[in-house]
C-alpha cells in the first residue's frame, strides 16, 4: 500500500459518534419552507433509488458539496466589498465544500458510475447550484437551514446504508484508496468503516 498523506502509524481512531436522532424541529415559517423544501426534493430520489446506496450517496454528495462552496464565495465577496473580516466563515464553509467533495470523489471510486449516472449527477448540480445561489442572495440563513435538513436526511440514508451493509444486503467490499488516504483509515478498513466516518462528518 503507497501512502500518500501520512506514515501508516498516524493512523487513528476516527471520531464516529454522532446522534442519528438528531432534529431541528421547524418552529418558524423560514424553517418550515426549508423543511417541507427537502422533504420535496427527497421524494422522487428515495423513488429513482430505493436501496441503491452507491448512487444514492452520489447524488446527496453531489447537493452537499454545493451549499459550502456557494457560502463561502458570497462571503468571500462580501467580505471584500465590505472591508471587513468574516470571522473565519469563509474558510470553514470552504473547507466544508472540499470535505463533500471528497465524499463523492470515495463513492465514485466505489461506485464506478456509468455515463448517464455521470449525466445525472451534472444535470442536479447545474440546477441545486442555481436554486442555492439564488436562495442565499435572497436569505442565508434559510439556505442555511436547507443545508441543515439535507445532512438529517444523509445521516437518515447513511444510517440505512449501514443497516444492509450489517444484515448482509450489500457487499461489505475494501476500502478505496482515497478514503483510507483522506480519513487516515487503517489499510484493512472496508466500506463499512468509510461509510461510518462519512456519516460521522
Amino acid at each position: 500500500w503507497k501512502w500518500h498523506c501520512f506514515r501508516p502509524w498516524e493512523t487513528y481512531k476516527a471520531d464516529i459518534s454522532i446522534d442519528v436522532e438528531k432534529h431541528h424541529k421547524p418552529v418558524k415559517f423560514m424553517d418550515k419552507f426549508a423543511y417541507w423544501t427537502v422533504q420535496a426534493l427527497k421524494v422522487p430520489t428515495h423513488m429513482f433509488f430505493q436501496r441503491k446506496h452507491m448512487c444514492h450517496a452520489m447524488l446527496l454528495e453531489t447537493v452537499a458539496a454545493v451549499p459550502g462552496m456557494v457560502g463561502g464565495m458570497l462571503l468571500h465577496c462580501q467580505s471584500l466589498r465590505r472591508f471587513e473580516q468574516s470571522g473565519g466563515w469563509i474558510k470553514a464553509l470552504l473547507e466544508e465544500a472540499e470535505n463533500e467533495r471528497m465524499h463523492l470523489m470515495t463513492f465514485i471510486e466505489l461506485a464506478k458510475p456509468q455515463w448517464y449516472e455521470r449525466a445525472l449527477v451534472f444535470a442536479v448540480q447545474g440546477v441545486f447550484f442555481n436554486a442555492y445561489f439564488l436562495t442565499y442572495l435572497a436569505s442565508p440563513k434559510v439556505a442555511h437551514r436547507i443545508t441543515g435538513y439535507l445532512e438529517e436526511e444523509a445521516v437518515r440514508s447513511y444510517t440505512e446504508f449501514l443497516k444492509d451493509l450489517d444484515n448482509g444486503s450489500f457487499e461489505n467490499v475494501p476500502a478505496p484508496a482515497i478514503a483510507i488516504d483522506y480519513w487516515r483509515l487503517p489499510a484493512e478498513s472496508t466500506l463499512r468503516d468509510v461509510v461510518e466516518v462519512i456519516r460521522a462528518d
